[in-house]
């Protein structure tokens, strides 16, 4: 128990650090969005001078496209300093799989070996939510998605140790944002994906899938997410180095 609370808090601290991180990036850019409106409006100002005559009005307006300017670079050294710790803080943002739960109780079907040969030929798969079988020779980018890519693609992944998890469309933003903090994570060449799926059985909510591997959950878990990923992640039967990789999808 204990070690399964360590876990979830250092998820949650984690969860916090990225929220935090992205923070930092919303506030740059609206400060350097204010920046260019500060020196469009100065470039305007200094451009009406001409149109008055009077020596005073056009040194008040002078000031005034002066005050302006320096405003804009203040806001636009500000926005540079905000997106710098943003990218401070990615840099030292570490998505270690060791990091996840490991040691949750987990359900996990082993399923049968249905091939692994490659073609772009229509595919018809044995299993509903297929873990193994023929599949199109390219495979796809870790992270999260919106739109379901297809399994011929997906099993392909799994071929390269890649782990899925399935969710369903009408998930809580709350879930979403979780399941997009899994995407973060690597192991070797693998990573994660998550993916909608139409096809999760009904009592499911989630259906967590890697090579010949299925686990199925009535519910959000974290820790047991995180158990499966430590467990089965990079145990494809095809390992790519991840300098060859690089996110997925180059194979």
């Amino acid at each position: 128990m204990d070690h399964n609370m360590n876990d979830m808090q250092m998820m949650q601290m984690n969860h916090e650090a990225a929220t935090i991180s992205y923070l930092w990036l919303m506030i740059g850019g609206i400060a350097l969005l204010l920046a260019i409106a500060a020196y469009v409006w100065a470039f305007r100002i200094k451009g009406s001078v001409m149109a008055h005559s009077k020596k005073q009005e056009r040194a008040a307006i002078k000031k005034k496209s002066r005050s302006i300017r320096l405003a804009a670079h203040i806001t636009l050294a500000a926005s540079l300093i905000l997106m710098g710790v943003y990218a401070l803080q990615g840099a030292n943002t570490k998505y270690d799989v060791s990091d996840l739960g490991a040691n949750a109780d987990i359900e996990v079907t082993n399923d049968a070996y249905y091939g692994a040969e490659h073609t772009e030929d229509p595919i018809s798969y044995e299993m509903n939510i297929p873990t193994s079988g023929p599949h199109n020779p390219h495979d796809i980018k870790f992270g999260f998605y919106t739109d379901f890519p297809g399994y011929p693609y997906l099993v392909h992944n799994l071929e390269h140790g890649d782990i899925i998890i399935y969710y369903r469309e009408d998930a809580s933003e709350m879930i979403k944002e979780h399941l997009k903090y899994f995407a973060n994570f690597r192991k070797a060449g693998s990573g994660i994906l998550a993916v909608p799926n139409q096809d999760i059985p009904e009592g499911s909510e989630f259906v967590v899938t890697a090579w010949t591997k299925t686990m199925n959950l009535p519910a959000y878990d974290e820790a047991k997410i995180g158990t499966f990923i430590n467990r089965y992640i990079n145990q494809g039967p095809e390992k790519i180095p991840p300098s060859v990789r690089q996110g997925g999808g180059t194979m």
